[in-house]
């Protein structure tokens, strides 16, 4: 008899159990897998099949795993239900989105995420019981814990060396703990940096100083998603998922003791080198 359970926690977080769903992905199936690595499973969760949800407004929360080998099942996200559209949809972007299919059989929720399970997040496996073809099930039926596995710290890479996606740099930016070293390495220095959007190359030079060094700056990248930039800002409004396609990287690490003036000039000579104004994302 197992001496822990999913609900147990469920109940500490003050989530009512006959509010929640539980849904797992199975990373098996193609598509599902090709959503998950492109860091789309969000977009993957909030388009279903209307006949799967007959009373849509009866779960509040939904709480997604991620097969993990057997029965078990690795804690993804929770969201909280916000709303949900039949027929047509802005929620998510229209090329997740077969019209065709959509009209006919297609409901789309709002899904929000939300940080209550944040803790357990890529951490807690449970065992999601022998009918595995059940995706989707009350959070009422007990689901065995069977591990909450530590999280270890990850070491800090190199300057030279770092290049780093969006979902990656978000990941680092948002956990502290885990990448404790990073943090610290990121925020003692002043820097140039590089961002390519790998959609058609278009670079951007920007600079980092203040009191939290480069890190401070590319958390406004994570916050923001464009960095206050305004070429940035004009292509998200145009392309909203645009942002998942920038890549992160440092030309040139600057000892905090250089003075802004400094640091501005310098971020200046790069962009006369790379030409970032005539023909990427610099505007100034």
């Amino acid at each position: 008899m197992s001496l822990l359970y999913l609900s147990d926690i469920l109940k500490k977080t003050g989530l009512e159990l006959s509010k929640v769903l539980l849904i797992r992905h199975a990373l098996s199936d193609k598509e599902c897998k090709k959503f998950y690595d492109s860091g789309n499973i969000k977009e993957y969760t909030q388009i279903q099949k209307k006949q799967r949800f007959p009373s849509p407004k009866r779960y509040e929360y939904w709480i997604t795993f991620i097969s993990n080998g057997g029965n078990s099942a690795v804690l993804d996200k929770c969201y909280q239900v916000k709303s949900y559209q039949e027929k047509s949809t802005n929620l998510v972007p229209k090329k997740f989105i077969d019209d065709e299919w959509f009209r006919k059989n297609g409901i789309c929720f709002e899904l929000e995420e939300i940080d209550i399970l944040k803790h357990y997040e890529k951490r807690l496996v449970i065992d999601w019981g022998y009918s595995t073809r059940s995706w989707k099930q009350k959070a009422t039926n007990e689901k065995e814990i069977l591990s909450i596995q530590s999280k270890q710290r990850v070491l800090f890479s190199g300057y030279e060396s770092l290049v780093l996606t969006y979902g990656e740099l978000k990941e680092i930016v948002e956990d502290n703990l885990t990448y404790a070293d990073w943090h610290l390495a990121l925020s003692s220095v002043y820097a140039i940096y590089l961002i390519v959007d790998k959609t058609d190359g278009k670079q951007y030079v920007g600079s980092a100083y203040g009191k939290g060094g480069l890190l401070q700056r590319w958390s406004m990248y994570v916050n923001t998603k464009h960095g206050h930039n305004k070429k940035m800002r004009e292509l998200i409004c145009d392309y909203p998922e645009r942002y998942q396609n920038f890549q992160f990287s440092i030309l040139q690490i600057c000892p905090k003791t250089m003075t802004e003036d400094q640091i501005i000039e310098m971020e200046s000579l790069y962009k006369k080198k790379l030409l970032t104004r005539e023909f990427g994302l610099n505007d100034n």
